[in-house]
């Protein structure tokens, strides 16, 4: 992830109901030193050389509340709004998972998705998760489902 990306990201604002994921516009300073900061292992998706996501390994996948006693690799990933919707999710999602493979050689994969989320749960469904738990997070006050997929 470059700082050029990482402001991107930082900027995208997502149509309701996603724009749950929308980040605070107030900190945006804040927000692009996370994505830069190498202990979260933030990562750019790219299509033909323009990015168009970016993708996180490790704690920033996970959303407190949810159980994470399980060894797995967690994964967060967001696509460019102007890309939601266009039918490329489950090659940005294999593509994460084949880098995911050669880089970290997990035991299992794992992801957690808001539960009004559907557009993403059928993506990563389609890829070979499924469903282990279901909480509310404490913080958002949200339903989120974990799924994983073993290697």
């Amino acid at each position: 992830m470059n700082e050029a990306n990482a402001r991107a990201c930082a900027t995208w604002r997502y149509e309701t109901p996603l724009d749950f994921y929308n980040f605070n516009p107030t900190e945006i300073e804040k927000n692009v030193q996370y994505f830069l900061d190498s202990s979260n292992h933030f990562y750019g998706i790219f299509e033909e050389q323009e990015f168009a996501g970016f993708c996180s390994f490790g704690e920033d996948g996970q959303v407190n509340g949810g159980d994470y006693n399980v060894p797995a690799l967690d994964i967060g990933m967001g696509v460019c709004p102007d890309l939601i919707g266009k039918g490329r999710g489950i090659d940005y999602v294999e593509a994460v998972l084949n880098f995911a493979c050669k880089e970290f050689d997990p035991p299992m994969y794992r992801v957690t998705i808001a539960a009004f989320n559907q557009r993403a749960l059928r993506v990563w469904s389609k890829a070979g998760f499924h469903p282990v738990n279901i909480f509310e997070a404490k913080l958002q006050g949200v339903a989120f489902v974990i799924l994983v997929k073993t290697v």
